[in-house]
């Protein structure tokens, strides 16, 4: 990769934004002007709103972490919805970077040379997102087998649901700074 998008720009854990080299795409199509697009439907409007229900599973989750250790929530549920909503979250999560990595980047990355190189980046943070995942099934795990509202494992799964929401919203955010304008300039073809 170019010096621009080396180091800290592939670090998820330490990146602020996308070098300039891979916002040449998002300066033609500002997120502002979006959903105003001829293009903005279908195949966007999915992948967006498969965006927003991670960032809602991971608040849902933050929120009742916390009123579990204010104890305004029930162990029983606590266990229960978090078990549930962790899963489905695992689960998707895998299974939307799986159809990425396998189609989607692939196609997209031919669009246009100019960001080719930002889906190495994107490649990469899925890659990073693993740790994380893995992380969070390990302290989430502990907090479902915690003994009272105020064990240690409950308060460090909530450390664990800030630390992977702030990763996790930062690779979205650069994911479709970087995807959205590439399909509103070239089209979906090749990507159903």
């Amino acid at each position: 990769m170019p010096q621009e998008t080396s180091g800290e720009m592939l670090n998820l854990d330490l990146r602020t934004g996308l070098p300039d080299a891979l916002t040449v795409l998002l300066k033609e199509y500002p997120r502002a002007g979006w959903e105003a697009h001829p293009g903005f439907d279908g195949l966007i409007r999915f992948w967006l709103d498969r965006h927003m229900m991670f960032r809602r599973i991971l608040e849902r989750l933050t929120l009742q972490t916390q009123e579990t250790l204010d104890k305004r929530m029930d162990l029983g549920q606590f266990r229960q919805q978090t078990g549930r909503l962790g899963s489905a979250f695992v689960q998707e999560l895998h299974g939307h970077h799986s159809i990425e990595d396998a189609h989607y980047f692939p196609v997209l990355s031919q669009k246009d040379a100019r960001i080719s190189q930002a889906f190495e980046l994107l490649d990469h943070d899925h890659h990073a997102l693993d740790g994380h995942l893995n992380n969070f099934v390990e302290t989430a795990n502990a907090a479902l087998r915690a003994d009272g509202h105020k064990d240690s494992a409950i308060g460090a799964f909530h450390e664990n649901l800030a630390d992977l929401n702030a990763m996790l919203d930062r690779h979205l955010i650069d994911e479709e700074e970087i995807i959205v304008p590439v399909i509103l300039k070239y089209g979906a073809a090749g990507l159903s």
